[in-house]
């Protein structure tokens, strides 16, 4: 990777917000309080399924999952944007920056997979119910999974080697709190028109792939609700569906607004705190929405509340 003046790039420089020399101390407390809340709420969630037989169903073998990409992809992001609010140093390393933006790309692009794994599951269950332990049986939710991964790896292992690939010789300051695509591809001196054509595509493939598999997913789902007769069969079925629509929305809408809007200088602070909500503030929320709006873990947590008291 060699610049103009032969110099070779071993790091990039994260210039994080706008004016957050000012109040990097309120800032610190607050990302340093919301993180510990994700990874407890998280590792919660994956224990709590773990430890209650009555949760080892489909739905919450692939919500533990979620669990995990979400602690995943938020770690990969949070403890360095924390070291930069109090360190002088807000440097990364050419290496950092390629596994940082790796693991990031490959654990949230899973994260839409399962989600829409999810919404099969429910469309099964609701739709199919005499037929769901055939249909999602353990096989089928492993290759489901699997194929999360996989195609979370795919997505971002060719980003970054394509990336990465390109000569750096405007500068080397990122104008971001992590090492994020659109913000690395503007430092390039290269020809980005691939790299920002792979983006659009790979972006555009998996949000469409997995949007219309939810859409379609919930268009049976509630054309099976509207048919039940009993206003309590409706509650019921709506319940199982609640906190993982309310989830789906807030990631697709967030998602949607960072990647396919089209990039100005003015809306660089606009993206970052999209970034924010996307990268910290979701994983953090996941565990929220699936435990206070999901009563099969609410009565999980008092029977382990009880057996520990």
């Amino acid at each position: 990777m060699e610049q103009n003046n032969d110099t070779q790039v071993t790091e990039f420089i994260l210039l994080g917000f706008a004016g957050q020399h000012k109040s990097w101390h309120i800032l610190f407390i607050v990302f340093l309080v919301i993180y510990v809340a994700t990874l407890v709420g998280n590792i919660g969630t994956i224990l709590l399924i773990k430890i209650d037989s009555c949760l080892h169903t489909p739905m919450y073998f692939f919500l533990q999952h979620l669990a995990f990409v979400d602690l995943c992809y938020t770690s990969a992001i949070t403890p360095k944007m924390l070291q930069n609010f109090v360190g002088t140093e807000k440097s990364i390393s050419f290496i950092g920056c390629m596994v940082q933006l790796l693991v990031y790309g490959t654990f949230a692009t899973s994260d839409c997979y399962i989600l829409s794994a999810m919404a099969v599951d429910r469309y099964v269950a609701i739709c199919h119910p005499l037929r769901y332990p055939t249909l999602m049986s353990h096989r089928v939710c492993i290759l489901l999974l699997v194929g999360s991964y996989i195609m979370g790896f795919l997505n971002a292992s060719v980003n970054v080697s394509f990336i990465f690939s390109l000569n750096f010789c405007k500068s080397n300051k990122i104008n971001h709190f992590f090492c994020d695509e659109p913000p690395i591809l503007a430092l390039s001196c290269s020809n980005t028109d691939l790299n920002i054509m792979l983006i659009m595509v790979f972006v555009g493939i998996n949000l469409t792939f997995t949007v219309l598999v939810v859409i379609f997913s919930y268009i049976h789902i509630l054309a099976a609700i509207l048919r039940i007769s009993s206003a309590a069969g409706k509650r019921k079925a709506l319940s199982t569906c609640t906190s993982h629509l309310t989830a789906v929305t807030i990631f697709y809408g967030t998602l949607s607004y960072m990647y396919l809007h089209p990039g100005t200088n003015e809306s660089q602070e606009q993206e970052k705190m999209a970034s924010v909500f996307y990268g910290i503030i979701i994983p953090m929320l996941n565990p929220l929405i699936y435990s206070l709006r999901n009563q099969d873990v609410m009565e999980a947590l008092k029977r382990i509340g009880k057996t520990c008291f």
